[in-house]
């Protein structure tokens, strides 16, 4: 019984790892509500600049601008700090998920840049790189519980 509840959550976080990849695929590179129908050349490289930006403007941008590009830059990465120790014991360290999350971040980010959709962002890969550990972390709790009801680790 407990084999297949390690397989099943295995399979389960397989499925929700490549539909969470093409949602943020979407999100990242073709939705136009968030301006990704546009061609630009924009960039950000000084570190700070725009969380600043967004944070003293806060109320000029609306609430739905700082939400979308503050905390939806965490939330975004959430799930690949999460998925990623879920579906491969070999990343079950704090150093990798870190390390995994500020390069996928920064292949999105200068992926943006190329193709110019969207705009490269040191912030974002900061926020990006934010969610991918608070991602690890929830999965660490949710192991703790796992392996806490079944007596067992996945």
């Amino acid at each position: 019984m407990k084999e297949i509840n390690k397989k099943r959550i295995v399979i389960v976080a397989w499925v929700i790892f490549y539909v969470y990849v093409l949602l943020l695929a979407y999100f990242l590179f073709f939705s136009e509500r968030y301006g990704r129908d546009m061609v630009t050349e924009n960039y950000n490289l000084r570190p700070f600049r725009e969380i600043k930006r967004f944070i003293k403007y806060r109320e000029q941008i609306g609430i739905e601008g700082f939400l979308v590009n503050i905390l939806g830059n965490v939330l975004a990465f959430s799930p690949f700090g999460f998925l990623l120790p879920l579906l491969n014991s070999a990343y079950r360290k704090f150093y990798k998920i870190a390390i995994l999350s500020i390069l996928f971040s920064l292949v999105v980010e200068l992926s943006q840049l190329i193709l110019k959709v969207g705009v490269f962002d040191v912030d974002d890969i900061f926020l990006n790189s934010i969610g991918g550990i608070i991602g690890y972390l929830s999965f660490l709790i949710f192991h703790a519980i796992y392996k806490k009801i079944y007596g067992q680790s996945f």
